[in-house]
Order: C-alpha cells, then structure tokens, then sequence
C-alpha cells in the first residue's frame, strides 16, 4: 500500500462542492472515488486538501489517497489517460505523486492561494466564470481594505456559522486587485487556510468598500465584529478558484 498526491482540476457548475456529504448527491470527491475504485479495483478514499462550496471551481485541487496498484508511478501518463477517459468533462486529472505515507492533503498544506474574478461589462464568455458588478468600483480602495486584512488573525466575521472549527484564525499573505483585461480584474488572496465562504465573503464585503457603501474603518470594524452578520454577503461561487497548494518538499518521494 502506498500513498498518492492526485492533482486535479474542476469546473464546480453542475457540483454540489468537492466534499461528499449525507443526502447530497454528485460531489467532487464522489465522483473520483467510484472512477478510481473502478479502474484500480480496490477501494479509494480520498482526502481533499479542503471543502470548496457548490460551483466553486478548483485549477489546481490535491488530494491524497492510497492504493495497492504497483505502477501508478512507473505508467503514470497512462492511468492518467485512463482515469480521464472516465470521468466527466468537468473533471481532469493532471498529475499524480508518490508521497510519503504520514503525507496529509489537507493538514500538510503549507499556504492556499484563490483567484476571483470580476468584470464590469456583460459578457457571455467571461461570465461563467466571473462576477458581473455593474457600477463604479474604487479598486485603489479595495486594496487599501484588503491590505488590511494581513493585519488580522481572527475572520470570524468571513465565515459560515457552526462550522465547528476549533479557530477561525488565518494568516492572510497576499489580498490584492489587479487589473486581468479590458474592465476585467482578479482579486487573489493567498493564506495559510481559510474558514469556509471566507473569500467569498471577503470580496462581496471588498465590493461594498469599491461602491463606497462602507468606509475602510468601516471594514476594520466589521474584521473586528467577529460576526458574519455585519460583513457583506457572499460574491457568487462559479468565479472562484482555488489555483494553488504548498507542501514541504520532503513530503514528496
């Protein structure tokens, strides 16, 4: 039995998020368990490297898993082809890594790093993948507002409530807006983890700020609510991305 780092890529659309749950059919995770279990005939659990919500798409998702198959490594690009022939077009396996078995997806992650992307005029082949935001936005200010948040451990005020984490503290590394074409911009927000909805909830409260609905101390006020109720709600899923995960390097064998 080895141990195995899968490298994936989703489009979350037709998904109810990666992670399989009671009475809640066609997840990420469901789905590459029965084609893998298929095709290696024996039976796979996966670990994701965290949830992602219903229709949040992930560029570059890892998850762990372990088998008794003996060239998973040795005809990689192989069962690489294999495994994508049977999954659905919304899912791509892209690489697969032979890790050392006490290596853990989700609690050997190093840093995370989100992409969410916005566009400020209508189009029907941005807008699948980004949120259109009518209006003047002040993006010089967004920044000044997500700069504050490497200032700040505790989002609670970013995340769903009850999801039973011991803490909701994050350390945020990067939060920034960049221009990524005509009218179009990229938010990326990189940490060591995140609460669930916290990026989500931190652009739809970004926004307010860029619609001068709240004030920068405003912002700060709401980081420091500690409450979800006062940040802004939720900027839609299918423009999210989770697009990198970190690992120690000795993980990997």
């Amino acid at each position: 039995m080895a141990r195995y780092f899968l490298t994936l890529s989703y489009n979350g659309i037709d998904f109810n998020g990666w992670q399989i749950q009671e009475n809640t059919a066609n997840t990420v995770e469901q789905v590459l368990e029965e084609k893998l279990a298929m095709l290696l005939k024996e039976k796979i659990d996966l670990v994701g490297c965290g949830r992602t919500d219903a229709g949040v798409n992930a560029k570059n998702y890892i998850a762990h898993f372990d088998s008794h198959c003996q060239d998973l490594i040795e005809n990689k690009d192989h069962w690489i082809y294999k495994f994508n022939t049977v999954l659905p077009p919304t899912i791509a396996i892209q690489n697969i890594q032979k890790v050392k078995e006490e290596a853990h997806a989700r609690f050997y992650a190093t840093q995370r790093v989100y992409y969410y992307y916005l566009n400020q005029h209508k189009n029907p082949f941005r807008d699948q993948f980004s949120w259109y935001v009518y209006g003047e936005l002040d993006f010089d200010l967004m920044n000044k507002a997500a700069a504050l948040l490497l200032d700040y451990q505790d989002f609670t005020s970013f995340s769903k409530v009850n999801t039973q984490n011991k803490t909701n503290n994050c350390k945020i590394t990067k939060a920034l807006w960049q221009r990524s074409g005509d009218q179009e911009w990229r938010f990326t927000i990189s940490a060591d983890r995140f609460l669930r909805g916290m990026v989500r909830a931190i652009v739809g409260t970004l926004v307010m700020v860029g619609k001068n609905k709240i004030t920068l101390d405003d912002f700060k006020q709401i980081i420091e609510a500690k409450d979800r109720k006062v940040a802004g709600n939720n900027a839609p899923a299918n423009a999210l991305f989770l697009v990198g995960i970190d690992y120690p390097k000795e993980l990997y064998m």
